[in-house]
């Protein structure tokens, strides 16, 4: 048998593998795949790096970017995520025949009205902390140098701590200082805040015209289709986890008001306000909140298992409410990855601060919608025995 006859029946046999049998089919894929593998990138290699290179390079840039104009971003952005959060109330005001300026001037008013009523009540135990914060300091330096004297190699005495040493005179030269620093931070607190007011408004006023843009964006029908869905499950994730949210923190503060009560401590609505607000930034907020519940109850109480009691107690009730509590409620299609969401937190508190932190939630959602519209994952479908 020559050669051209062996050749011929390979070919042949090949030609049958690839219309008759899937199964032969499939492992010759394969093993062209495995002797594929074995071989030396070469120039395939560098065009890989070369493309990461570029995305990396994108990135940097777009890091810079969104770095650099945070004072515009970090309103517009917020303006976004809260629109979309009250996308679902404005449709149902729009059902009623209410006409969309109005809409969006109902809705920014009631964001309005809610700082207001979170600043206002903030104003009085502000003001009355600021009071007696040199005393605070003092009986908290009293309380606490005896447990870092216990410490031999932290070094510290009394003396580190006295505060006998800053004098009117210099307290007064430094006004000047501070005065700075309070107006420069301010100024552009006052600017964003105006912006993001004036963003909501006008997004909420335009947002069926926008949306309608976005769609109409795509040429192909499915991706339309597919935009329209992302969109409506966005605004319906929002929606729904930030409404729950606010109902379930909202009774932890309501908790929390009544262990600080009961606890003894100072003020007990500002510690059921922090509460509620800092539950929205997780891992940071309870983490805050429990060492602040700490050191207030290490002063209030000379017993060091009493002054401890209020923060074990409120991290326990937030312990169960976040990984018992709100699963159930919210259910697992809005559950995260615990690690990705610490990353973004992370991330984002990097690169804009302490808006960074509350947004990080928000848009960390938006990101799994869209990974999980655009990217679905494949149901199994087990062949069953006829």
């Amino acid at each position: 048998m020559n050669d051209q006859t062996i050749s011929n029946r390979k070919q042949a046999a090949a030609a049958a593998v690839d219309h008759k049998d899937p199964v032969l089919r499939g492992a010759l894929a394969s093993a062209h795949d495995d002797e594929r593998s074995q071989q030396p990138l070469g120039r395939e290699a560098l065009d890989v790096a070369v493309a990461w290179s570029i995305v990396g390079l994108f990135a940097i840039v777009l890091m810079g970017v969104i770095h650099s104009l945070s004072i515009i971003l970090i309103p517009i952005v917020m303006a976004i995520v809260v629109g979309m959060i009250l996308g679902v109330a404005a449709t149902k005001l729009n059902s009623y025949g209410i006409p969309g300026f109005a809409v969006a001037l109902i809705l920014s008013s009631a964001v309005a009205l809610v700082f207001f009523v979170v600043i206002n009540s903030l104003i009085d135990p502000l003001s009355t902390l600021a009071s007696e914060g040199p005393g605070i300091v003092e009986k908290a330096i009293e309380r606490f140098v005896p447990y870092l004297q216990s410490l031999r190699w932290l070094n510290f005495s009394a003396a580190t701590f006295s505060m006998s040493s800053i004098s009117l005179e210099s307290l007064i030269s430094r006004s000047g200082d501070i005065l700075t620093v309070v107006g420069a931070n301010l100024t552009p607190a006052i600017v964003q805040g105006l912006v993001f007011f004036a963003a909501l408004l006008l997004f909420l006023y335009s947002r069926l015209r926008l949306r309608k843009a976005v769609i109409m964006a795509f040429p192909q029908r499915h991706q339309r289709l597919r935009t329209i869905r992302t969109i409506g499950s966005i605004e319906h994730v929002l929606s729904s986890y930030f409404a729950t949210a606010s109902l379930m923190y909202a009774g932890l503060g309501v908790t929390m008001v009544i262990i600080a009560y009961a606890g003894g401590l100072a003020m007990p609505f500002l510690w059921g306000l922090f509460a509620f607000l800092s539950s929205f930034v997780p891992f940071l907020g309870i983490t805050a909140m429990t060492l602040a519940l700490t050191i207030g109850g290490i002063l209030t109480h000379d017993s060091l298992l009493l002054g401890l009691l209020p923060a074990i107690i409120f991290f326990t009730i937030h312990l169960l409410m976040e990984n018992l509590a709100f699963p159930a409620v919210v259910g697992k299609n809005m559950e995260i990855n615990p690690f990705l969401v610490f990353v973004a937190i992370i991330f984002w508190t990097w690169m804009w601060g302490a808006a960074g932190a509350m947004l990080a939630l928000p848009l960390s959602l938006i990101g799994m919608t869209i990974a999980r519209e655009l990217f679905p994952s494949r149901k199994v479908v087990p062949n069953l025995p006829s």
